[in-house]
């Protein structure tokens, strides 16, 4: 592992944080600041803001900073510091190091760097690109791939030709291939850290490999996510897989085009945000909508009380959970 990598301590759920807009469509940074402290009051182990769910390609860079900046004294006023990525997504090479200077300035603790967006770059192209970014601050640097989203595949072997860059320190995948991470492993060894980018194959991930989760459905679970993660880390499978099986019509939201309608929609009837997106990306209607309506209603009908996994109990706990925490401390 490089040096680098032995600084960060990054692993856990990072959510993808949601950007609020007002009803005018203009950035609401007090609600963005707001849904970022009921994260970390909920046990979120770190957080990524300006990404895909956060709407960072319908930002200005002006938006984007006021964002991390906001994140960034939520985070500080919290009961609990964990880190906060910002996500770089541009154009252009040039724009994507102004956005990560930018990034750096606001004293975000990491950057999340996708691919150079519209062009669909060679491998060779692909890489310059990112060393290029990674040079431009000493953040630490995410490298994140959807390949079914931004149409650029980021392999192991373009992957392992930046291993000699000491700041690029993980890897996200999205591609949904988890085979990925043992192909990533058997170039490089433990060179980058390996987090999952796909809600609906979080638990599959861990077990190649994956020590964190940039996942879009915990803004609105939160405590369900974080508590997935932590037993498939810890091999507890028996608990685990009831719980899986309530959050996977959830998590597949994550796997469609509209992921960021679907996971603004769940969360603004949790109460954690607002459905409100910025166009290109309109409001769900008709059957997309119904269809989010129906899985969210079944989703809180059998809602379940969490296994403990060390999680801080909030008011945002539910009576149950409160109640089966209390009940395993007793014995």
């Amino acid at each position: 592992m490089g040096p680098a990598s032995r600084r960060i301590a990054w692993q856990g759920v990072f959510p993808a944080v949601t950007t609020q807009f007002r009803d005018d469509l203009s950035l609401d940074v007090d609600a963005t600041a707001k849904v970022v402290e009921g994260l970390v009051r909920d046990g979120v182990s770190g957080l990524v803001v300006c990404g895909t769910v956060g709407e960072g390609t319908s930002l200005a860079r002006g938006e984007k900073v006021q964002v991390m900046e906001a994140a960034v004294a939520a985070v500080g006023v919290a009961a609990a510091r964990v880190p906060v990525i910002a996500g770089i997504a541009e154009f252009t090479t040039a724009n994507a190091i102004e956005t990560a200077r930018a990034a750096a300035a606001a004293k975000v603790d990491g950057l999340m760097v996708m691919p150079a967006l519209v062009y669909s770059a060679k491998p060779h192209e692909a890489a310059a690109h990112f060393r290029s970014v990674a040079k431009a601050t000493d953040l630490p640097v995410m490298v994140y791939n959807n390949p079914p989203i931004y149409k650029n595949d980021i392999t192991p072997d373009i992957l392992a030709s930046l291993a000699d860059c000491d700041t690029i320190v993980c890897f996200k995948d999205s591609s949904g291939d988890t085979r990925r991470f043992v192909d990533t492993r058997r170039q490089v060894g433990d060179r980058f850290v390996l987090f999952a980018g796909l809600d609906d194959v979080v638990v599959e991930s861990v077990a190649m490999g994956a020590v964190g989760w940039v996942s879009g459905m915990s803004n609105a679970f939160p405590r369900e996510g974080e508590t997935l993660f932590r037993l498939a880390r810890a091999g507890r499978f028996a608990e685990l897989m009831p719980l899986y099986e309530w959050f996977m019509p959830l998590l597949h939201l994550d796997a469609r085009p509209d992921l960021v309608q679907c996971i603004k929609w769940c969360e603004h009837r949790m109460g954690r945000g607002t459905w409100r997106t910025r166009p290109p990306r309109l409001p769900l209607q008709g059957e997309d909508l119904a269809h989010v309506q129906r899985v969210m209603d079944e989703a809180l009908a059998r809602r379940p009380a969490l296994p403990d996994v060390g999680l801080p109990l909030t008011a945002g706990a539910t009576a149950k959970e409160k109640t089966k925490v209390r009940v395993e401390a007793a014995r």
